[in-house]
Protein backbone atom coordinates (compact mmCIF):
# COMPACT_ATOMS: atom_id res chain seq x y z
CA UNK A 1 0.00 0.00 0.00
CA UNK A 2 1.18 3.51 -0.80
CA UNK A 3 0.94 6.48 1.53
CA UNK A 4 -2.04 8.70 0.77
CA UNK A 5 -1.26 12.36 1.54
CA UNK A 6 -4.12 14.40 3.02
CA UNK A 7 -4.32 18.07 1.95
CA UNK A 8 -6.71 20.12 4.09
CA UNK A 9 -7.96 23.10 2.06
CA UNK A 10 -11.22 23.72 3.88
CA UNK A 11 -9.98 27.08 5.14
CA UNK A 12 -9.25 28.89 1.87
CA UNK A 13 -8.86 32.16 3.83
CA UNK A 14 -5.82 30.81 5.65
CA UNK A 15 -2.15 31.31 4.81
CA UNK A 16 -2.10 31.99 1.07
CA UNK A 17 1.38 30.53 0.59
CA UNK A 18 0.38 27.29 2.33
CA UNK A 19 -2.76 27.01 0.19
CA UNK A 20 -0.81 27.60 -3.02
CA UNK A 21 1.79 25.00 -2.00
CA UNK A 22 -0.91 22.34 -1.43
CA UNK A 23 -2.59 23.13 -4.76
CA UNK A 24 0.78 22.94 -6.52
CA UNK A 25 1.57 19.62 -4.84
CA UNK A 26 -1.78 18.10 -5.93
CA UNK A 27 -1.30 19.43 -9.48
CA UNK A 28 2.21 17.99 -9.63
CA UNK A 29 0.95 14.52 -8.64
CA UNK A 30 -1.60 14.70 -11.48
CA UNK A 31 0.94 15.86 -14.07
CA UNK A 32 3.26 13.00 -13.05
CA UNK A 33 0.58 10.33 -13.54
CA UNK A 34 -0.70 10.02 -9.97
CA UNK A 35 -4.22 9.93 -8.56
CA UNK A 36 -5.71 12.67 -6.38
CA UNK A 37 -9.24 12.83 -4.94
CA UNK A 38 -10.66 16.31 -5.55
CA UNK A 39 -13.68 18.18 -4.15
CA UNK A 40 -16.50 19.42 -6.38
CA UNK A 41 -19.91 20.87 -5.64
CA UNK A 42 -21.54 17.54 -6.56
CA UNK A 43 -19.44 14.68 -5.10
CA UNK A 44 -15.72 14.04 -4.60
CA UNK A 45 -13.95 12.88 -7.76
CA UNK A 46 -11.00 10.52 -8.19
CA UNK A 47 -8.78 12.51 -10.53
CA UNK A 48 -6.03 11.68 -13.01
CA UNK A 49 -4.53 13.40 -16.05
CA UNK A 50 -7.28 12.75 -18.60
CA UNK A 51 -4.75 12.69 -21.47
CA UNK A 52 -2.52 10.03 -19.83
CA UNK A 53 -3.82 6.52 -20.63
CA UNK A 54 -1.79 4.85 -17.89
CA UNK A 55 -2.92 7.31 -15.25
CA UNK A 56 -6.55 6.87 -16.33
CA UNK A 57 -6.15 3.09 -16.19
CA UNK A 58 -5.12 3.44 -12.54
CA UNK A 59 -8.51 5.04 -11.78
CA UNK A 60 -10.26 1.86 -12.96
CA UNK A 61 -7.90 -0.27 -10.88
CA UNK A 62 -8.29 1.81 -7.69
CA UNK A 63 -12.08 1.85 -7.95
CA UNK A 64 -12.61 -1.66 -9.35
CA UNK A 65 -14.55 0.08 -12.11
CA UNK A 66 -15.73 -1.77 -15.26
CA UNK A 67 -13.61 -0.85 -18.28
CA UNK A 68 -16.60 0.06 -20.49
CA UNK A 69 -17.73 2.81 -18.12
CA UNK A 70 -16.49 6.17 -19.57
CA UNK A 71 -15.08 9.04 -17.48
CA UNK A 72 -15.76 12.78 -17.36
CA UNK A 73 -13.09 15.34 -18.25
CA UNK A 74 -13.05 18.30 -15.85
CA UNK A 75 -11.97 21.65 -17.32
CA UNK A 76 -11.95 25.29 -16.22
CA UNK A 77 -14.35 26.65 -18.83
CA UNK A 78 -15.75 26.58 -22.35
CA UNK A 79 -12.44 27.87 -23.76
CA UNK A 80 -11.02 24.35 -23.23
CA UNK A 81 -13.70 22.63 -25.34
CA UNK A 82 -11.95 22.99 -28.75
CA UNK A 83 -8.85 21.27 -27.32
CA UNK A 84 -10.66 18.02 -26.56
CA UNK A 85 -13.84 18.10 -28.65
CA UNK A 86 -14.73 18.52 -32.35
CA UNK A 87 -17.86 19.55 -34.26
CA UNK A 88 -19.00 21.48 -31.20
CA UNK A 89 -22.62 22.66 -31.67
CA UNK A 90 -23.44 26.29 -30.74
CA UNK A 91 -25.84 25.06 -28.06
CA UNK A 92 -22.83 23.80 -26.06
CA UNK A 93 -21.61 27.36 -25.62
CA UNK A 94 -25.13 28.56 -24.76
CA UNK A 95 -25.31 25.94 -22.00
CA UNK A 96 -21.78 26.67 -20.77
CA UNK A 97 -22.50 30.40 -20.46
CA UNK A 98 -25.58 29.68 -18.37
CA UNK A 99 -24.60 26.64 -16.28
CA UNK A 100 -20.77 26.53 -16.02
CA UNK A 101 -19.18 26.32 -13.54
CA UNK A 102 -21.84 23.94 -12.31
CA UNK A 103 -23.31 20.44 -12.26
CA UNK A 104 -23.73 19.99 -16.04
CA UNK A 105 -21.74 17.47 -18.10
CA UNK A 106 -21.98 17.69 -21.89
CA UNK A 107 -21.37 14.75 -24.24
CA UNK A 108 -19.59 15.93 -27.39
CA UNK A 109 -17.61 14.43 -30.26
CA UNK A 110 -14.10 13.71 -29.01
CA UNK A 111 -10.82 14.99 -30.37
CA UNK A 112 -8.07 12.47 -31.20
CA UNK A 113 -5.99 13.87 -28.31
CA UNK A 114 -8.35 12.19 -25.79
CA UNK A 115 -7.31 8.55 -25.24
CA UNK A 116 -9.61 5.53 -25.50
CA UNK A 117 -9.03 4.81 -21.81
CA UNK A 118 -10.88 8.00 -20.86
CA UNK A 119 -13.85 7.51 -23.21
CA UNK A 120 -14.08 3.69 -22.92
CA UNK A 121 -13.42 3.57 -26.67
CA UNK A 122 -16.38 5.76 -27.61
CA UNK A 123 -16.09 8.49 -30.24
CA UNK A 124 -17.61 10.94 -27.74
CA UNK A 125 -16.24 12.54 -24.58
CA UNK A 126 -17.98 13.86 -21.47
CA UNK A 127 -16.84 17.32 -20.30
CA UNK A 128 -17.77 19.58 -17.40
CA UNK A 129 -16.53 22.60 -15.45
CA UNK A 130 -16.91 21.99 -11.69
CA UNK A 131 -18.06 24.77 -9.39
CA UNK A 132 -15.38 24.49 -6.71
CA UNK A 133 -12.56 27.04 -6.39
CA UNK A 134 -10.00 24.54 -5.10
CA UNK A 135 -10.44 22.07 -7.95
CA UNK A 136 -10.53 24.83 -10.58
CA UNK A 137 -7.20 26.07 -9.19
CA UNK A 138 -5.73 22.55 -9.34
CA UNK A 139 -6.80 22.11 -12.99
CA UNK A 140 -5.29 25.48 -13.94
CA UNK A 141 -2.06 24.65 -12.11
CA UNK A 142 -1.86 21.17 -13.66
CA UNK A 143 -2.55 22.53 -17.14
CA UNK A 144 -4.37 19.32 -18.14
CA UNK A 145 -7.99 18.20 -17.99
CA UNK A 146 -8.73 15.97 -15.01
CA UNK A 147 -10.58 12.72 -15.71
CA UNK A 148 -12.55 12.03 -12.56
CA UNK A 149 -15.37 9.64 -11.70
CA UNK A 150 -16.75 9.66 -8.15
CA UNK A 151 -14.06 8.79 -5.59
CA UNK A 152 -15.75 5.71 -4.12
CA UNK A 153 -15.14 2.01 -4.60
CA UNK A 154 -17.18 1.06 -7.67
CA UNK A 155 -20.76 0.20 -6.77
CA UNK A 156 -20.68 1.86 -3.33
CA UNK A 157 -22.44 5.15 -2.51
CA UNK A 158 -20.57 8.21 -3.77
CA UNK A 159 -18.41 10.31 -1.46
CA UNK A 160 -19.57 13.74 -0.30
CA UNK A 161 -16.75 14.34 2.23
CA UNK A 162 -13.00 13.74 2.23
CA UNK A 163 -13.46 11.25 5.09
CA UNK A 164 -15.73 9.16 2.84
CA UNK A 165 -12.92 9.12 0.27
CA UNK A 166 -10.31 8.01 2.80
CA UNK A 167 -12.63 5.19 3.88
CA UNK A 168 -12.56 3.79 0.32
CA UNK A 169 -9.23 4.98 -1.12
CA UNK A 170 -6.67 5.34 1.67
CA UNK A 171 -3.49 3.54 0.56
CA UNK A 172 -4.65 3.18 -3.06
CA UNK A 173 -4.02 6.74 -4.30
CA UNK A 174 -1.39 9.45 -3.82
CA UNK A 175 -3.52 12.24 -2.36
CA UNK A 176 -6.87 13.46 -1.03
CA UNK A 177 -7.75 17.17 -1.14
CA UNK A 178 -10.30 18.17 1.49
CA UNK A 179 -12.39 21.10 0.24
CA UNK A 180 -15.24 20.59 2.71
CA UNK A 181 -18.59 18.81 2.27
CA UNK A 182 -20.23 18.89 -1.16
CA UNK A 183 -22.99 21.49 -1.49
CA UNK A 184 -25.09 19.69 -4.14
CA UNK A 185 -24.60 16.08 -3.07
CA UNK A 186 -25.52 14.19 -6.27
CA UNK A 187 -23.42 13.93 -9.40
CA UNK A 188 -23.74 16.22 -12.42
CA UNK A 189 -26.52 16.04 -14.96
CA UNK A 190 -25.24 14.45 -18.19
CA UNK A 191 -26.64 15.82 -21.46
CA UNK A 192 -25.84 14.24 -24.83
CA UNK A 193 -25.45 16.97 -27.46
CA UNK A 194 -24.54 14.59 -30.30
CA UNK A 195 -28.23 13.88 -30.99
CA UNK A 196 -31.32 15.97 -31.67
CA UNK A 197 -33.15 16.75 -29.49
CA UNK A 198 -30.51 16.64 -26.73
CA UNK A 199 -30.85 13.60 -24.47
CA UNK A 200 -30.44 13.43 -20.70
CA UNK A 201 -28.35 10.33 -19.94
CA UNK A 202 -28.14 10.90 -16.19
CA UNK A 203 -30.17 13.25 -13.99
CA UNK A 204 -28.11 15.21 -11.51
CA UNK A 205 -27.57 18.51 -9.77
CA UNK A 206 -28.99 20.55 -12.67
CA UNK A 207 -32.73 19.81 -12.95
CA UNK A 208 -34.30 18.85 -16.28
CA UNK A 209 -36.72 21.76 -15.96
CA UNK A 210 -33.86 24.29 -15.88
CA UNK A 211 -32.38 22.81 -19.05
CA UNK A 212 -35.71 22.85 -20.88
CA UNK A 213 -36.38 26.47 -19.93
CA UNK A 214 -33.17 27.41 -21.75
CA UNK A 215 -33.02 25.05 -24.76
CA UNK A 216 -36.50 23.54 -25.14
CA UNK A 217 -37.44 19.88 -25.07
CA UNK A 218 -34.90 17.34 -23.78
CA UNK A 219 -35.38 13.60 -24.25
CA UNK A 220 -34.79 11.44 -21.16
CA UNK A 221 -32.89 8.20 -21.74
CA UNK A 222 -34.55 4.99 -20.61
CA UNK A 223 -31.51 4.30 -18.36
CA UNK A 224 -32.76 7.06 -16.04
CA UNK A 225 -35.72 4.95 -14.91
CA UNK A 226 -34.75 1.39 -15.84
CA UNK A 227 -31.52 -0.64 -16.09
CA UNK A 228 -29.62 -1.09 -19.36
CA UNK A 229 -29.44 -4.60 -20.80
CA UNK A 230 -26.35 -6.73 -20.24
CA UNK A 231 -25.07 -6.18 -23.78
CA UNK A 232 -25.94 -2.48 -24.04
CA UNK A 233 -22.97 -0.14 -24.02
CA UNK A 234 -23.16 2.88 -21.67
CA UNK A 235 -22.52 6.26 -23.30
CA UNK A 236 -21.95 8.05 -20.01
CA UNK A 237 -21.06 7.25 -16.37
CA UNK A 238 -23.81 5.83 -14.20
CA UNK A 239 -25.98 4.41 -16.98
CA UNK A 240 -25.41 0.67 -16.80
CA UNK A 241 -24.10 -0.81 -13.59
CA UNK A 242 -25.63 -1.08 -10.14
CA UNK A 243 -24.37 2.00 -8.35
CA UNK A 244 -24.53 3.64 -4.95
CA UNK A 245 -25.42 0.38 -3.20
CA UNK A 246 -24.87 -0.35 0.50
CA UNK A 247 -24.27 -3.95 1.61
CA UNK A 248 -27.89 -4.61 2.63
CA UNK A 249 -30.50 -4.89 -0.15
CA UNK A 250 -32.55 -1.74 -0.74
CA UNK A 251 -36.26 -1.37 -1.58
CA UNK A 252 -37.40 2.03 -2.83
CA UNK A 253 -40.98 3.08 -2.14
CA UNK A 254 -42.46 5.78 -4.37
CA UNK A 255 -45.69 7.74 -4.13
CA UNK A 256 -47.06 10.53 -1.98
CA UNK A 257 -44.89 10.99 1.14
CA UNK A 258 -47.60 9.97 3.61
CA UNK A 259 -48.51 6.90 1.57
CA UNK A 260 -44.91 5.76 1.02
CA UNK A 261 -44.14 6.15 4.73
CA UNK A 262 -47.14 4.00 5.66
CA UNK A 263 -46.17 1.41 3.04
CA UNK A 264 -42.66 1.15 4.53
CA UNK A 265 -44.15 0.90 8.02
CA UNK A 266 -46.28 -2.02 6.79
CA UNK A 267 -43.39 -3.85 5.09
CA UNK A 268 -40.36 -3.22 7.30
CA UNK A 269 -39.30 -5.96 9.71
CA UNK A 270 -37.52 -5.40 13.05
CA UNK A 271 -34.05 -5.64 11.45
CA UNK A 272 -34.80 -3.18 8.66
CA UNK A 273 -33.05 0.15 8.23
CA UNK A 274 -35.13 3.14 7.14
CA UNK A 275 -34.34 6.14 4.93
CA UNK A 276 -37.22 8.59 5.23
CA UNK A 277 -38.24 12.23 5.22
CA UNK A 278 -37.99 14.04 8.55
CA UNK A 279 -41.75 14.16 9.14
CA UNK A 280 -42.07 10.37 9.27
CA UNK A 281 -39.10 9.34 11.42
CA UNK A 282 -41.42 8.90 14.41
CA UNK A 283 -43.17 6.01 12.64
CA UNK A 284 -40.04 3.85 12.89
CA UNK A 285 -39.12 3.95 16.57
CA UNK A 286 -36.75 1.14 17.54
CA UNK A 287 -35.21 0.82 14.06
CA UNK A 288 -32.11 2.46 12.62
CA UNK A 289 -33.34 5.54 10.76
CA UNK A 290 -31.48 8.03 8.58
CA UNK A 291 -33.51 11.05 7.52
CA UNK A 292 -33.18 12.76 4.14
CA UNK A 293 -34.60 16.09 5.30
CA UNK A 294 -38.11 17.53 4.95
CA UNK A 295 -40.23 16.04 2.15
CA UNK A 296 -40.36 19.46 0.43
CA UNK A 297 -36.60 20.18 0.67
CA UNK A 298 -34.94 18.37 -2.24
CA UNK A 299 -31.61 20.17 -1.92
CA UNK A 300 -31.19 18.78 1.60
CA UNK A 301 -32.28 15.35 0.35
CA UNK A 302 -29.63 15.47 -2.40
CA UNK A 303 -26.95 16.42 0.12
CA UNK A 304 -27.90 13.56 2.46
CA UNK A 305 -28.80 10.66 0.18
CA UNK A 306 -25.32 9.15 -0.22
CA UNK A 307 -24.47 9.63 3.43
CA UNK A 308 -27.67 7.81 4.39
CA UNK A 309 -26.85 4.88 2.11
CA UNK A 310 -23.21 4.73 3.29
CA UNK A 311 -23.96 4.86 7.01
CA UNK A 312 -25.92 1.60 6.98
CA UNK A 313 -22.75 -0.33 6.09
CA UNK A 314 -21.56 0.12 9.67
CA UNK A 315 -24.79 -1.31 11.10
CA UNK A 316 -26.33 -4.74 11.32
CA UNK A 317 -29.46 -4.06 9.27
CA UNK A 318 -30.51 -6.87 6.93
CA UNK A 319 -32.61 -4.75 4.56
CA UNK A 320 -33.18 -1.07 3.83
CA UNK A 321 -36.40 0.70 2.84
CA UNK A 322 -36.15 4.18 1.34
CA UNK A 323 -38.74 6.86 0.69
CA UNK A 324 -38.40 8.39 -2.76
CA UNK A 325 -39.25 11.99 -3.73
CA UNK A 326 -41.29 12.76 -6.83
CA UNK A 327 -39.43 13.28 -10.10
CA UNK A 328 -39.61 17.07 -10.27
CA UNK A 329 -36.52 19.23 -9.87
CA UNK A 330 -33.71 17.48 -8.00
CA UNK A 331 -36.16 14.67 -7.18
CA UNK A 332 -35.42 13.00 -10.52
CA UNK A 333 -31.72 12.70 -9.61
CA UNK A 334 -32.33 11.62 -6.00
CA UNK A 335 -34.84 8.98 -7.11
CA UNK A 336 -32.43 7.75 -9.79
CA UNK A 337 -29.66 7.23 -7.20
CA UNK A 338 -31.97 5.43 -4.79
CA UNK A 339 -33.39 3.19 -7.52
CA UNK A 340 -29.91 2.29 -8.79
CA UNK A 341 -28.88 1.47 -5.21
CA UNK A 342 -31.91 -0.82 -5.11
CA UNK A 343 -31.17 -2.43 -8.49
CA UNK A 344 -34.52 -0.87 -9.53
CA UNK A 345 -36.45 -2.83 -6.91
CA UNK A 346 -39.27 -0.30 -6.60
CA UNK A 347 -42.66 -0.47 -4.87
CA UNK A 348 -45.41 2.03 -5.68
CA UNK A 349 -47.42 3.08 -2.64
CA UNK A 350 -50.43 4.69 -4.32
CA UNK A 351 -50.60 3.80 -7.98
CA UNK A 352 -54.23 4.84 -8.58
CA UNK A 353 -54.40 8.27 -6.97
CA UNK A 354 -53.50 11.26 -9.16
CA UNK A 355 -53.39 14.78 -7.71
CA UNK A 356 -53.05 17.74 -10.08
CA UNK A 357 -52.31 21.27 -8.93
CA UNK A 358 -54.10 23.98 -10.94
CA UNK A 359 -52.96 27.57 -10.60
CA UNK A 360 -52.77 30.81 -12.56
CA UNK A 361 -54.11 34.35 -12.43
CA UNK A 362 -57.75 35.29 -12.08
CA UNK A 363 -59.66 35.18 -15.37
CA UNK A 364 -57.20 32.81 -17.03
CA UNK A 365 -59.74 30.00 -17.30
CA UNK A 366 -59.14 27.78 -14.28
CA UNK A 367 -62.89 27.20 -13.89
CA UNK A 368 -63.17 25.75 -17.40
CA UNK A 369 -60.04 23.66 -16.82
CA UNK A 370 -61.55 22.28 -13.61
CA UNK A 371 -64.79 21.49 -15.45
CA UNK A 372 -62.70 19.35 -17.80
CA UNK A 373 -61.25 17.47 -14.82
CA UNK A 374 -64.74 16.88 -13.45
CA UNK A 375 -65.75 15.55 -16.89
CA UNK A 376 -63.00 12.95 -16.48
CA UNK A 377 -64.55 11.86 -13.19
CA UNK A 378 -62.19 13.92 -11.03
CA UNK A 379 -62.94 15.83 -7.86
CA UNK A 380 -61.84 19.41 -7.21
CA UNK A 381 -60.38 20.63 -3.92
CA UNK A 382 -61.28 24.33 -4.03
CA UNK A 383 -58.86 26.23 -1.78
CA UNK A 384 -60.90 29.43 -1.95
CA UNK A 385 -64.05 27.56 -0.86
CA UNK A 386 -62.09 25.87 1.95
CA UNK A 387 -60.83 29.29 3.05
CA UNK A 388 -64.38 30.66 3.28
CA UNK A 389 -65.54 27.56 5.17
CA UNK A 390 -62.80 28.19 7.70
CA UNK A 391 -63.73 31.86 7.94
CA UNK A 392 -67.19 30.79 9.11
CA UNK A 393 -65.99 28.72 12.07
CA UNK A 394 -62.31 29.40 12.77
CA UNK A 395 -62.10 32.32 15.19
CA UNK A 396 -58.29 32.26 15.21
CA UNK A 397 -58.20 32.87 11.45
CA UNK A 398 -60.78 35.66 11.68
CA UNK A 399 -58.94 37.35 14.54
CA UNK A 400 -55.61 37.16 12.70
CA UNK A 401 -57.13 38.83 9.60
CA UNK A 402 -58.96 41.46 11.64
CA UNK A 403 -55.83 42.31 13.60
CA UNK A 404 -53.83 42.93 10.40
CA UNK A 405 -56.74 44.47 8.41
CA UNK A 406 -59.07 46.24 10.88
CA UNK A 407 -62.62 46.95 9.69
CA UNK A 408 -62.86 44.34 6.90
CA UNK A 409 -65.55 42.40 8.78
CA UNK A 410 -69.11 43.82 8.73
CA UNK A 411 -71.26 44.23 11.83
CA UNK A 412 -72.96 40.88 11.14
CA UNK A 413 -69.54 39.16 11.14
CA UNK A 414 -69.35 38.59 7.37
CA UNK A 415 -66.20 39.48 5.44
CA UNK A 416 -66.39 42.52 3.15
CA UNK A 417 -64.40 40.97 0.30
CA UNK A 418 -64.30 44.08 -1.88
CA UNK A 419 -63.04 46.23 1.01
CA UNK A 420 -60.33 43.71 1.80
CA UNK A 421 -59.59 43.37 -1.91
CA UNK A 422 -59.11 47.10 -2.46
CA UNK A 423 -56.59 47.22 0.37
CA UNK A 424 -54.53 44.17 -0.56
CA UNK A 425 -54.63 44.50 -4.36
CA UNK A 426 -53.32 48.07 -4.20
CA UNK A 427 -50.19 47.12 -2.22
CA UNK A 428 -48.20 43.95 -2.84
CA UNK A 429 -46.84 43.78 0.70
CA UNK A 430 -50.40 43.81 2.07
CA UNK A 431 -51.39 40.99 -0.27
CA UNK A 432 -48.36 39.01 0.89
CA UNK A 433 -49.40 39.58 4.51
CA UNK A 434 -52.92 38.28 3.83
CA UNK A 435 -51.60 35.23 1.95
CA UNK A 436 -49.25 34.42 4.84
CA UNK A 437 -52.13 34.49 7.34
CA UNK A 438 -54.39 32.34 5.15
CA UNK A 439 -51.63 29.81 4.41
CA UNK A 440 -50.82 29.43 8.11
CA UNK A 441 -54.34 28.17 8.79
CA UNK A 442 -55.42 26.74 5.45
CA UNK A 443 -52.43 24.64 4.39
CA UNK A 444 -52.53 22.19 7.36
CA UNK A 445 -56.27 21.71 6.80
CA UNK A 446 -55.79 20.96 3.08
CA UNK A 447 -52.82 18.67 3.74
CA UNK A 448 -55.02 16.58 6.04
CA UNK A 449 -57.83 16.43 3.46
CA UNK A 450 -55.40 15.28 0.76
CA UNK A 451 -53.87 12.63 3.05
CA UNK A 452 -57.34 11.16 3.52
CA UNK A 453 -58.12 10.87 -0.21
CA UNK A 454 -58.82 7.44 -1.67
CA UNK A 455 -57.82 6.33 -5.18
CA UNK A 456 -59.02 8.55 -8.01
CA UNK A 457 -58.34 11.82 -9.83
CA UNK A 458 -58.18 15.06 -7.85
CA UNK A 459 -57.32 18.67 -8.62
CA UNK A 460 -56.19 21.31 -6.14
CA UNK A 461 -57.49 24.72 -7.26
CA UNK A 462 -55.24 27.32 -5.64
CA UNK A 463 -53.98 30.65 -6.91
CA UNK A 464 -51.21 30.42 -4.26
CA UNK A 465 -50.48 26.76 -4.92
CA UNK A 466 -46.72 27.38 -5.34
CA UNK A 467 -46.21 29.94 -2.59
CA UNK A 468 -48.11 27.87 0.00
CA UNK A 469 -46.11 24.68 -0.62
CA UNK A 470 -49.20 22.70 -1.65
CA UNK A 471 -47.48 21.91 -4.95
CA UNK A 472 -45.39 19.27 -3.16
CA UNK A 473 -48.56 17.20 -2.72
CA UNK A 474 -49.21 17.12 -6.48
CA UNK A 475 -48.17 14.69 -9.20
CA UNK A 476 -48.12 17.60 -11.68
CA UNK A 477 -48.62 21.35 -11.41
CA UNK A 478 -50.35 23.14 -14.28
CA UNK A 479 -50.26 26.87 -15.01
CA UNK A 480 -53.44 28.07 -16.73
CA UNK A 481 -52.54 31.23 -18.66
CA UNK A 482 -54.33 33.67 -20.96
CA UNK A 483 -53.77 37.09 -22.61
CA UNK A 484 -54.33 39.94 -20.16
CA UNK A 485 -57.08 41.68 -22.16
CA UNK A 486 -59.09 38.48 -22.32
CA UNK A 487 -58.69 38.06 -18.57
CA UNK A 488 -59.93 41.61 -17.90
CA UNK A 489 -63.10 41.04 -19.94
CA UNK A 490 -63.76 37.67 -18.28
CA UNK A 491 -63.34 39.00 -14.73
CA UNK A 492 -65.62 41.99 -15.42
CA UNK A 493 -68.36 39.73 -16.83
CA UNK A 494 -67.95 37.03 -14.18
CA UNK A 495 -67.82 39.22 -11.06
CA UNK A 496 -69.83 42.24 -12.22
CA UNK A 497 -67.04 44.69 -11.43
CA UNK A 498 -65.62 47.73 -13.17
CA UNK A 499 -62.75 47.54 -15.64
CA UNK A 500 -60.60 49.59 -13.23
CA UNK A 501 -61.13 47.11 -10.36
CA UNK A 502 -60.60 44.11 -12.67
CA UNK A 503 -57.27 45.53 -13.85
CA UNK A 504 -56.29 46.30 -10.24
CA UNK A 505 -56.90 42.68 -9.23
CA UNK A 506 -54.99 41.29 -12.19
CA UNK A 507 -52.03 43.67 -11.81
CA UNK A 508 -51.66 42.69 -8.14
CA UNK A 509 -51.14 39.05 -9.07
CA UNK A 510 -48.10 37.24 -10.42
CA UNK A 511 -47.41 37.50 -14.14
CA UNK A 512 -47.89 34.47 -16.39
CA UNK A 513 -44.11 34.08 -16.67
CA UNK A 514 -43.97 33.34 -12.94
CA UNK A 515 -46.45 30.46 -13.20
CA UNK A 516 -44.88 29.31 -16.46
CA UNK A 517 -41.42 29.05 -14.91
CA UNK A 518 -42.52 27.33 -11.69
CA UNK A 519 -45.10 24.80 -12.91
CA UNK A 520 -44.52 21.48 -14.63
CA UNK A 521 -46.88 22.28 -17.54
CA UNK A 522 -48.73 25.19 -19.11
CA UNK A 523 -52.30 25.17 -20.43
CA UNK A 524 -52.96 28.32 -22.50
CA UNK A 525 -56.51 29.65 -22.86
CA UNK A 526 -56.81 31.95 -25.86
CA UNK A 527 -60.29 30.75 -26.80
CA UNK A 528 -63.18 33.22 -26.94
CA UNK A 529 -65.74 30.59 -25.94
CA UNK A 530 -65.39 28.64 -22.64
CA UNK A 531 -66.71 25.44 -24.25
CA UNK A 532 -63.88 25.48 -26.81
CA UNK A 533 -61.27 25.74 -24.07
CA UNK A 534 -62.97 23.01 -22.02
CA UNK A 535 -62.61 20.60 -24.93
CA UNK A 536 -58.94 21.51 -25.31
CA UNK A 537 -58.41 21.07 -21.57
CA UNK A 538 -60.24 17.72 -21.55
CA UNK A 539 -57.79 16.25 -24.07
CA UNK A 540 -54.82 17.85 -22.27
CA UNK A 541 -55.73 16.34 -18.88
CA UNK A 542 -56.73 12.98 -20.33
CA UNK A 543 -53.26 12.54 -21.81
CA UNK A 544 -51.58 13.82 -18.67
CA UNK A 545 -53.44 11.43 -16.32
CA UNK A 546 -52.67 8.47 -18.58
CA UNK A 547 -48.99 9.45 -18.59
CA UNK A 548 -48.82 9.80 -14.78
CA UNK A 549 -50.51 6.45 -14.20
CA UNK A 550 -48.17 4.79 -16.70
CA UNK A 551 -45.19 6.25 -14.85
CA UNK A 552 -46.49 4.97 -11.55
CA UNK A 553 -47.08 1.49 -12.92
CA UNK A 554 -43.42 1.35 -13.96
CA UNK A 555 -42.00 2.90 -10.80
CA UNK A 556 -40.85 6.09 -12.54
CA UNK A 557 -42.87 8.52 -10.41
Amino acid sequence: MMQTIYYDLRDTKGQQKEIEDKISAAARILREGGLVAIPTETVYGLGANGLDSRAVQRIFEAKGRPQDNPLILHVTGAQWLPRYCRDIPPIAYVLARKFWPGPLTMILKRSSIVPDATTAGLDTVAVRCPNHPVTLSIIREAGVPIAAPSANTSGRPSCTTAQDVLEDMDGKIEGVVDGGPCTVGVESTILDLTCQPPRMLRPGGLPLEDLERLIGHVDVDKAVTAPLGENERPKAPGMKYRHYAPKAPVTVVTGAPEASAREIQRRAGPEAGIICFDEFAHLFAGREVHTLGPSADKLTQAQRVFDALRTFDGSGVREIFAQCPDNRGLGLAIGNRLKKAAGFHVVEADSQRVVLGITGGTGAGKTSALDAIRALGGQVIDCDAAYHEMLAHNDQLRNAINEKFPGVFRADGSLDRQKLGREVFAKKDRLDQLNAIVSRFLVPELEQRIRDLSDGLYAIDAINLLESGLDRLCDRTIAVTAPVELRVRRVMARDGITEEYARLRISAQKADDYYRSKCDCELTNAADAPEVFREEALLFFQRMVESIREEKRHGAH
